[in-house]
């Protein structure tokens, strides 16, 4: 399991990472292994506004559908769409090519509550 250093990280196993204020988006090593492999992502469409805490989209694998969370809130600016065509991309490389969204954040006071990568790999052992 990979934790990259430099990012945010959600207890829903979503990683973030904010530049001024857009925060790219997306799910874990963690999460991608324990899904195993990924077959279908639904991702909101550009424009649309997602909310801290509320479902933004679903993945499906082999093993499980499972709901997204958004750890900000904001207004989707892009959207990864060959993962639209090529879901297994998140499996391969989650934390580059793998991303989901970029959104323009509305709060930067959102982010208080997501932890380093130092408290999510504590997190993740402690709950696994």
């Amino acid at each position: 399991m990979t934790i990259q250093k430099g990012l945010q990280y959600t207890k829903e196993h979503e990683w973030i990472l904010i530049e001024e204020n857009v925060a790219t988006i997306g799910i874990t090593d963690f999460a991608q292994e324990s899904l195993g492999d990924i077959t279908y992502v639904q991702l909101p469409k550009e424009g649309e506004t997602i909310r801290k805490n509320d479902t933004f989209g679903v993945v499906e694998s082999v093993k499980a559908v499972s709901d997204l969370y958004a750890p900000i809130s904001g207004r989707v600016v892009e959207v990864n769409h060959p993962l639209l065509e090529a879901p297994e991309i998140i499996n391969e490389d989650p934390y580059n090519e793998g991303w989901m969204l970029k959104v323009e954040m509305d709060e930067m006071g959102d982010r208080e509550d997501l932890m380093s990568s130092d408290d999510y790999k504590d997190y993740v052992e402690e709950n696994s």
